[in-house]
């Protein structure tokens, strides 16, 4: 594992770590006051303000990873633990740096899959900035290919090699899993610390999940391990809404339709020109921030909760 990130000077955060906090804004810890009228919270910013929280995104670097890591430090965020398994994480992040002109992304080389990887991740995040409590599991991979293949000159069936879909379990099922209770136990570790136990509706958010779903979580042709992992993620955040609100952690999946990043232009020009723009509204790949756009809303806004399917108006034909 590298850890690539210097710690961050607290004397170097953007403007938005600056300004005045709303002492009536619901998210930073007190009810609005409404009046009889119930307009008084009009003019107050009810977003959960991101210039005192830590994220952490993994598959940094990806299409989606790396736009969301770009949206968060635009909206101010205090700092970015970016994980990703490729060198290019070390000069994505100084690049980054050097336009903010401040440290807030960290860059973190190494296998999402690796529990002792993720523990030092976490370990090296909080002994620079506290609490991480932002967590966007991004990192994923496809294996695609239909399940079962007849071989036409043997009449043997070819059964999808179980070793694959092992690995795709792993990286994009179960490691999203560990990355978002891991940022849970952050927020539990941190309350206990503070003395708080069950968190109160009075209280600011501590956290949000937000898990990378897709379209292909209904069923896709091809897709048998991706689908299947997408699928088992939804599960995973409405058990973990449930559970992770205890310490004031939202949970919660957006389901991205076909996006512009590597993943989907290995599939080549040709199979996305005939079978996959056809079958949008917008007929053209989705932008990479448009999906970061929506997960940043999510995060901020503590009324949106469960699915939130991004899909560029997606209906495929039987």
């Amino acid at each position: 594992m590298a850890l690539l990130g210097r710690a961050e000077s607290r004397s170097r955060l953007p403007a938005a770590a600056g300004r005045k906090v709303d002492k009536m804004s619901p998210d930073h810890g007190e009810l609005g006051r409404a009046g009889t009228n119930g307009n008084a919270g009009d003019w107050h910013d009810t977003r959960l303000d991101l210039s005192n929280r830590v994220a952490v995104v993994t598959g940094g670097t990806g299409g989606i990873g790396r736009a969301t890591c770009i949206e968060l430090v635009r909206e101010g965020v205090k700092a970015v633990g970016v994980v990703d398994i490729g060198p290019q994480v070390g000069p994505f992040c100084r690049e980054v740096n050097e336009k903010l002109g401040r440290e807030a992304l960290l860059a973190y080389q190494g296998d999402a899959t690796d529990a002792a990887f993720r523990a030092q991740v976490f370990a090296d995040l909080e002994r620079r900035f506290g609490c991480v409590s932002i967590c966007v599991p991004a990192a994923a991979v496809t294996r695609d290919r239909l399940s079962v293949r007849l071989n036409k000159d043997t009449g043997e069936p070819d059964i999808y090699a179980e070793e694959e879909f092992r690995r795709v379990m792993e990286i994009d099922l179960v490691a999203p899993i560990y990355w978002a209770i891991s940022t849970i136990a952050s927020v539990a570790r941190d309350r206990a610390r503070r003395g708080l136990k069950r968190w109160d509706g009075r209280e600011a958010v501590e956290g949000v999940i937000v898990f990378i779903g897709s379209v292909s979580s209904a069923g896709n042709r091809g897709q048998i391990s991706y689908a299947t992992a997408k699928a088992g993620l939804e599960g995973a955040q409405a058990t973990l809404a449930a559970e992770a609100i205890y310490y004031g952690v939202r949970s919660a999946i957006i389901h991205p339709g076909y996006t512009d990043t590597p993943m989907v232009r290995a599939l080549g020009e040709r199979f996305i020109d005939e079978n996959i723009l056809p079958q949008t509204q917008l007929r053209r790949l989705i932008h990479p921030a448009e999906i970061a756009h929506a997960i940043v809303f999510m995060i901020r806004n503590s009324a949106v909760s469960g699915q939130l399917w991004a899909d560029a108006g997606w209906h495929p034909v039987a």
